[in-house]
Parts: structure tokens; sequence; C-alpha cells
């Protein structure tokens, strides 16, 4: 069902807008580089637990129509046409973007569009500093209660980027080789869940000394996400099985071997 627009915020219009036109007042060394953080205010969101929750199945291929600085130079935003995940929205929702959560901060049901804010830290440890007008990104909103668990749990919290290395067709099937850092390397397992640009995908060979891993992508599965549109060479999102971390921090903190002397 449509969402009437009458009782919605408009985007202005593009002209506006001109996020794309726009240049930052920081230069781009302060923005994306790391920097000592200034203290939160009151107002900004801060996310010290999981409010939202995704399953790693993509609903929809959305198409970044803007994206830029606004007229303060402080903000990045990006707008997003997308028919599917703005059937039920509401200001503040959280929908994973290539498999980084991000808030609606505005929206239109009459363009079909919304808008999130990029903070420099997303853009540095994120893929998403290569979308540009007209890419294509993989699209899900966060679950409800009701909802059908059909990948595994996906926090939205990008852990770092890969790079696509070969990509490999056999039959109707797409083989994909990533290379990625080995502090990333260390949580994937082969037959192992991992997100690729927000997809739930599942890992078959991994090789530690390549710094690399694989999977396969079934027919179906490359008609509906953005990862067979990309290049060998490009970036992609990834984040681990958060089981793994936590299994980590209870053996670097000592808690195992706490249970054992008792």
């Amino acid at each position: 069902m449509a969402i009437s627009s009458t009782s919605i915020p408009k985007f202005p219009t593009y002209n506006s807008l001109r996020l794309t036109n726009l240049k930052p007042k920081l230069p781009s060394s302060l923005i994306f580089k790391a920097h000592p953080q200034k203290p939160l205010a009151l107002k900004t969101y801060q996310r010290t637990q999981i409010k939202s929750l995704f399953t790693g199945i993509v609903e929809e291929m959305g198409k970044v129509r803007q994206l830029g600085f606004d007229e303060s130079g402080q903000s990045f935003d990006m707008v997003i046409h997308s028919p599917t995940v703005l059937e039920d929205v509401n200001l503040g929702d959280s929908i994973a973007v290539n498999g980084t959560c991000l808030t609606v901060t505005e929206f239109d049901s009459d363009r079909l569009e919304f808008k999130v804010g990029l903070a420099p830290e997303t853009l540095r440890k994120t893929s998403l500093i290569e979308l540009k007008q007209g890419s294509v990104v993989n699209l899900e909103r966060a679950v409800k209660p009701s909802t059908r668990m059909g990948g595994h749990f996906v926090q939205g919290h990008v852990d770092g980027t890969g790079e696509i290395v070969s990509m490999e067709v056999e039959g109707d099937s797409l083989w994909i080789k990533v290379k990625t850092s080995p502090e990333i390397l260390k949580f994937i397992v082969p037959k192992g869940f991992i997100a690729v640009d927000g997809t739930s995908l599942t890992v078959v060979e991994v090789f530690d000394e390549e710094s690399c891993f694989n999977f396969m992508l079934v027919e179906y599965t490359q008609q509906n996400v953005v990862i067979p549109l990309k290049k060998i060479g490009q970036k992609v999102n990834l984040e681990v099985d958060i089981l793994g971390k936590y299994v980590e921090r209870l053996l670097s903190s000592g808690f195992v071997e706490s249970i054992r002397s008792r």
C-alpha cells in the first residue's frame, strides 16, 4: 500500500540541495583521515548497542540519485531511489545500504526516494566512498520480530573492506575471490557466514597465504544483488559473523582460563 505524501516531509528540489556540486569547507584530508573526535552533542545518535538487525537478504537494488555535501559543507548526504523499502518507512528507520546501517533523515513517497547522512568514519571504513550518481546499491530494511530469518544475523556494522581479485563463471554460477586484511580474514572460515555488501553468503574456501576467501553466487542471486556488477579491483564491504568476534573476545580476556582454574 502506498504511503500518503501529505504527512511526510518533502525533499527540497535538487537545485536547492546542489549536493553534487558543493565543495566541503573542510579539506578532504581532514574529512577522510582519522582525527580526534569532538564531544557528542546531546541530540546525536550513539550506537553503543545493537539497535537494528538485518538478515543479509537483499530486498531491492536501489539507485543513487544524488550524493555530496550539503550547503553547510559539513554534512555528506546521499539520496537513493527505492520503491520497495519505502513502503513502510519512517524517519529514523535503519536501512542497510551495501551492508552499512544508515539512518533515514528524509524521504519522499512521491519521488520514491530517501536520504541518509554519511559520517566521515563511514566513508573511511566502507566502500561507500566509491559510489557516484547512478550507482546501484543493495538495500535491506531492519528486520521485525515477525520477519523470517533467511540469512544470518547481520548488524550493518562494516568491519572493513575487501578487494575483488577474480570473477570466474562456471555454468550458471559465478565464483568470486576477495582479498582482505589479516585482521578480518582471521574471522572467516570455510562454510561460515559472511556479509558481502550486505548480502548473506557462505564462504567456500579461505586462502590464508593469499589473504583471500571465495564464495559462489547462483544465477538468482547474481540477478538481485550488486556484486556481479562490480569489476576486478573494486571494493566490497565485509561484515564477519559476530559469533567469531565474541569468541575471540572471550579467549583474549582470559575468561576460558578463569573457568578452567575453578
